[in-house]
């Protein structure tokens, strides 16, 4: 049977019933969408769907802590390094063949004791010919002694010559010095004898050995047979900004500051010590002075050479009023916290920042902020002046600051978002 219909007629309905097709599925799922919310929401509760449709209304809900005031210890943070009281380089004095060992390396040795030997041989054939040298001398001089006094005889008889006589007196002046160079010359062959036991120069720990036995050694090599390091006590030396100070100059005339060591995770204090100089001059080119701390180091601790976490305890201000720093906010204006009344309204507060520590900061130049006002420490992303807040948690005071660090600096407390 011949097409009814012409094949242009056929494309524009074609067109159409694929439109109708996709506004009835729009209409089907804007109707199930309608259906959910209605089921969400019960329909016999219309303050319920009112909230729904002004979610900004509603109470926002926060925790907050309480304000206080209590004393504030400032501390300055700096990294420092260890450096031993002193560092000794273990050397021979002389050269020989090294012959014995007598330390294990890591090991704690004292002052004087025997910590290798060398080959003695050679230095006791020296010391052996010295002893000869002097016994010959001696020998020589008994004699001419015993002359002079023969010369002095016949000298007062007048049965000699005063020419006689003196060039006697010369010749036992002339052994007297020889024996005197003797005599030296077997103290030093002993001196290189002993010179031959090495012994610890100090108190401390030696290191790993250099050399081993049968190894020719000599007095100037530049490692040596091993490094003395004595870290009892033990120093730091750190740095800390120069506007600090004249606060630190004052400070330090009135009694001696106590400064920490930590370990590099700042989770562990490893000793507690006082600090005893500052440098004479500021690196320019940092804008620092180095200071040197003090430590007794009776558990050895502090390791020579090692980086740590210094806190120089600068001050301690008395009762002062304090708010927790994650209270803080920043915005265009400055620093402010969110205080929370009685009635769970929400009043915006301008603070101004000073020292921080242990997660609470100090107050400068305020009286707005009074011991126990209720302060926003989390959910204030959505708070405005004015607006109600409900507390999540209940309200705590500052439990939880106690002697040992947490984590506090003395750099200026850390907001964060501003009110839109």
């Amino acid at each position: 049977m011949p097409n009814q219909f012409p094949e242009s007629t056929r494309k524009p309905r074609r067109r159409w019933l694929i439109a109708l097709v996709v506004i009835l599925l729009l209409a089907a799922a804007g109707g199930l969408s309608a259906w959910i919310e209605n089921r969400a929401t019960p329909a016999g509760d219309p303050s319920a769907r009112a909230a729904a449709g002004k979610s900004g209304n509603r109470p926002q809900p926060v925790q907050v802590l309480l304000a206080q005031q209590a004393d504030l210890p400032v501390w300055l943070d700096a990294i420092g390094t260890v450096i031993p009281e002193r560092v000794v380089t273990v050397r021979a004095r002389v050269d020989g063949v090294l012959q014995k060992i007598s330390f294990r390396e890591g090991q704690w040795v004292k002052k004087g004791d025997l910590l290798a030997e060398l080959d003695a041989q050679p230095f006791k054939i020296q010391l052996d010919q010295a002893q000869g040298q002097w016994a010959r001398d001696q020998a020589l001089l008994d004699n001419a002694q015993r002359d002079l006094a023969r010369y002095k005889d016949l000298w007062a008889k007048d049965a000699t010559s005063r020419q006689q006589l003196d060039t006697q007196e010369a010749l036992v002046r002339q052994y007297q010095g020889a024996l005197l160079s003797d005599r030296a010359q077997v103290e030093n062959a002993r001196l290189q004898l002993s010179y031959t036991r090495i012994l610890a120069p100090m108190d401390g720990q030696i290191g790993l050995r250099q050399m081993d036995v049968g190894n020719l050694v000599r007095a100037n090599d530049a490692l040596g047979l091993a490094v003395l390091t004595q870290t009892r006590p033990a120093n730091v030396l750190f740095a800390i900004p120069e506007r600090h100070l004249s606060t630190l100059r004052i400070r330090q005339t009135r009694q001696p500051l106590r400064v920490e060591a930590w370990d590099a995770g700042q989770r562990e204090r490893l000793a507690v010590g006082r600090l005893l100089s500052l440098d004479n001059q500021i690196d320019v080119a940092t804008g620092t002075i180095r200071l040197k701390a003090g430590f007794a180091n009776h558990d050895e601790r502090l390791y020579a050479n090692q980086f740590v976490n210094v806190r120089l305890l600068l001050e301690v201000r008395q009762q002062v009023m304090q708010v927790p720093t994650n209270a803080i906010q920043r915005g265009a204006r400055g620093a402010f916290v969110y205080r929370v009344a009685a009635d769970g309204r929400v009043a915006v507060v301008p603070v101004t920042p000073d020292a921080s520590e242990a997660g609470w900061t100090a107050l400068a130049g305020t009286d707005a902020i009074k011991v126990g006002d209720r302060l926003v420490i989390d959910g204030a992303d959505r708070l405005r002046e004015g607006a109600h807040a409900r507390i999540v948690m209940p309200a705590q005071g500052a439990e939880g600051k106690g002697q040992d660090r947490v984590g506090g600096s003395q750099t200026k407390g850390e907001g964060k978002r501003a009110p839109q």
